[in-house]
């Protein structure tokens, strides 16, 4: 099965920058719809971005668009999340996440439920 492994977490100061990394292994379908989704204590789990690995596609919710930015990286087997211009609410345990897009009525979405394989998640802590 598909495992991912996020590292890049920590702490940082308001309007700072961070990166984060998903490793992938154990890839068994041919595409993937990749996420990243934050939780923090109390709240829902919310999606941050993704990416279609079909067309490239990204997307973003209002609440970071214009911040963060997702990329990937084929070679490595690693998708990233750029976060520039941390915010305190951006405060939350970071997971990725993917769910398999070969069929053709694939689609992209951050709803949580339609992700099936998921990271045990890494800290951002974001402080004045």
């Amino acid at each position: 099965q598909l495992q991912l492994v996020e590292s890049g977490g920590g702490f940082v100061q308001a309007g700072g920058s961070l990166r984060l990394s998903c490793a992938g292994s154990g890839f068994t379908a041919d595409h993937y719809v990749i996420g990243w989704f934050r939780q923090a204590p109390g709240k829902e789990r919310e999606g941050v971005s993704c990416i279609a690995t079909r067309d490239e596609t990204t997307y973003y919710p209002d609440s970071v668009k214009g911040r963060f930015t997702i990329s990937r990286d084929s070679t490595k087997n690693t998708v990233y999340l750029q976060m520039n211009n941390l915010k305190a609410e951006d405060t939350a345990t970071y997971y990725c996440a993917a769910y398999g897009a070969d069929a053709s009525s694939w689609y992209v979405t951050l709803r949580p439920n339609e992700y099936d394989f998921w990271g045990r998640g890494t800290q951002v802590t974001v402080s004045a």
